[in-house]
């Protein structure tokens, strides 16, 4: 069964951060889908199973943004 999340991710400004955050998140076992709202800020995963918020937190912090709330 397919689980969603939502995420408020600071400092995202442009597609080129929308596509790093989307690579980061993809790259995540179990993750289907990632999409990214740049005018809210928050970042919608689909996955297989449920991820943990440090999975995410670390993906955000490699692409270079902070998660600022779940």
């Amino acid at each position: 069964m397919a689980m969603t999340s939502t995420y408020h991710v600071t400092g995202m400004t442009c597609e080129h951060c929308v596509r790093a955050v989307t690579s980061e998140i993809s790259g995540l076992a179990g993750v289907r889908d990632v999409q990214v709202d740049l005018g809210s800020g928050t970042v919608t995963v689909q996955s297989d199973a449920p991820l943990s918020d440090d999975e995410i937190r670390a993906a955000v912090d490699e692409a270079g943004y902070e998660v600022a709330g779940v």
